[in-house]
C-alpha cells in the first residue's frame, strides 16, 4: 500500500506560491540540475519564480548566477545570521533575493558559511524560520523551488518543513533504491512531527538509459510497488554538462533538445 503522505495519481498540489523541495540524501543524483531546469521553465512560462539554494556547495547559485552572486548581494548565510541575532524583521525576505540573468527568475544564493551556522541554528531550534519567510515570499512568487544538500541536516529539515511537496531525484541503481526507502521513512517522520500536509509529489528518474535493462527493471518495480514515479524520465546527455559550464538552463541553451523537451513535459505534468 502506498503511504498516505505520497501524492496519489491525479492529486493536485500546484497553486500560487507553490513551494517544492528537491531532496535526496544521496549525492550525484542531479538535485541542482533538476531544480534549476524546472525553475527556469516556470519563469519561461511567465510564472514569478524563486530558487532557494540551501546547499553550501552552491551549485544552483553558480548555475543560475554564474561564478558567484554580486559582491553586494545578501545570501542565505546573511539570512540565517539575522535569524540567530534576532535581526530578521518582517521584510518578507526580499532583501536576500538576487535577480538572475533570466527574466522572472530570482535566487536566494547559497554561501559556504552555511556549514558554520548549522550547529547554532539547530541548538536554538530555528527550524521553522525558513518556512515563515517563504510563506511571506509566496505573495511575490508563483513558484518557489528549494535545492538541498545530500544530507538530512538542519537545512534540509527546514526545507521539508517549508515546502508544500517534495520531489526525489533518483538514479537507477540498487544502492539508490535502498537509500530511497530510508529517505521516504525520514520524510514521513518529518511529516508526522512537524508538517502534516507535506507530500512526496513524485520520484524523478534521472540519467535514464532506455536501452539498459537494469534501469527499466528498477523503475518498473518501483511503479509496481505503488511509488509515484513521474514521467517522462530524464535521459542522460552531455548537453547537460554544457548547460552547467555555460550557466544556462536547457530551456535557454537549447530549447529544441530532447532533454529540454523531457524537462518541459515533466514541468507541465507537475503543474496539472
Amino acid at each position: 500500500m502506498v503511504p498516505g503522505f505520497l501524492a496519489q495519481s491525479g492529486h493536485k498540489v500546484a497553486g500560487s506560491g507553490m513551494r517544492r523541495v528537491v531532496f535526496n540524501q544521496k549525492g550525484g543524483v542531479g538535485k541542482s540540475t533538476i531544480t534549476c531546469n524546472l525553475a527556469a521553465i516556470s519563469a519561461h512560462r511567465g510564472l514569478r519564480t524563486l530558487v532557494v539554494d540551501l546547499d553550501p556547495q552552491g551549485n544552483s547559485t553558480r548555475y543560475l548566477l554564474g561564478a558567484a552572486p554580486p559582491a553586494t548581494a545578501l545570501t542565505l548565510v546573511d539570512f540565517f545570521d539575522q535569524v540567530l541575532n534576532f535581526k530578521l524583521h518582517a521584510r518578507e525576505g526580499v532583501d536576500f533575493v538576487t535577480e538572475s540573468p533570466f527574466p522572472g527568475l530570482d535566487v536566494m544564493p547559497s554561501h559556504p558559511g552555511l556549514d558554520d551556522l548549522q550547529g547554532k541554528l539547530e541548538s536554538r531550534y530555528k527550524i521553522f524560520k525558513l518556512r515563515e519567510t517563504l510563506e511571506r515570499l509566496s505573495g511575490h512568487y508563483d513558484r518557489i523551488w528549494i535545492d538541498t544538500a545530500p544530507a538530512l541536516n538542519f537545512y534540509t529539515r527546514s526545507a521539508l518543513i517549508a515546502a508544500n511537496s517534495c520531489l526525489i531525484p533518483f538514479d537507477c541503481d540498487d544502492f539508490s533504491r535502498r537509500a530511497l526507502y530510508t529517505l521516504l521513512e525520514n520524510v514521513q517522520e518529518i511529516r508526522m512531527d512537524h508538517h502534516r500536509s507535506l507530500a512526496v509529489e513524485g520520484i524523478i528518474v534521472n540519467q535514464f538509459q532506455a536501452r539498459a535493462s537494469l534501469p527499466r527493471r528498477i523503475v518498473d518495480e518501483l511503479t509496481a510497488e505503488g511509488l509515484p514515479v513521474l514521467t517522462p524520465y530524464l535521459s542522460a546527455s552531455v548537453k547537460i554538462r554544457e548547460s552547467h559550464e555555460q550557466s544556462r538552463p536547457m530551456i535557454h541553451l537549447d530549447p529544441r533538445h530532447k532533454v529540454t523537451g523531457e524537462y518541459v513535459a515533466l514541468h507541465d505534468a507537475l503543474q496539472g
